[in-house]
């Protein structure tokens, strides 16, 4: 196995330690260690990180697989689903949000596996990268409860979500248009 694909089975693997991490709370919902919250948010920001690094690595030492392919968008699925799940479940981030981004997500991995079975690869646009960016810094202002802005009155996490939120939708929207073409081909 090359080290691209290694590194996101790695992010895969930190997935269950970061809910862990976040989710593990005391009675009475006290938090079980010191400092948890911000060992789940560096937990969460390296499994994150990993998506960048992996890609890179493969493109660049041309380690492109279709297991990375596969794997890739799955794990970045995975880790951002399993933390807004786990949000909710803190009463961080509404139910409602969350729906939109899954249904989002899957929407566009069904997308990519039709154009898959026409031999077409859809890669990840400049916009999904903008979104995968907003995601990752408002899950982890969230999870940081906004520290140590939060000190200064200053709170991003939610309306960086909200943008996050748009994002989501304009570039669901923006796959769907663009590869219309295949959703037409795969209707006959």
């Amino acid at each position: 196995m090359n080290l691209p694909n290694t590194l996101t089975l790695v992010r895969i693997v930190m997935i269950p330690i970061f809910m862990v991490a976040i989710l593990l709370k005391l009675p009475g919902g006290k938090a079980y260690f010191y400092y948890q919250d911000q060992v789940a948010a560096i937990i969460f920001v390296l499994a994150a990180a990993t998506d960048g690094i992996d890609g890179y690595i493969a493109r660049k030492w041309s380690q492109v697989t279709n297991l990375g392919k596969f794997l890739d968008p799955l794990a970045d699925k995975l880790l951002v689903s399993a933390a807004l799940i786990a949000l909710i479940q803190l009463g961080t981030v509404s139910a409602w949000i969350v729906w939109v981004i899954l249904a989002r997500e899957f929407a566009v991995t069904g997308l990519r596996a039709i154009a898959a079975s026409e031999g077409v690869v859809i890669s990840a646009s400049k916009l999904g990268k903008l979104k995968t960016l907003a995601q990752v810094v408002a899950i982890t202002a969230l999870i940081l409860k906004d520290w140590p802005l939060s000190y200064l009155h200053i709170y991003i996490g939610q309306p960086i979500l909200y943008i996050a939120l748009i994002l989501t939708i304009i570039s669901g929207v923006d796959y769907l248009v663009k590869s219309r073409h295949l959703l037409l081909k795969a209707k006959k």
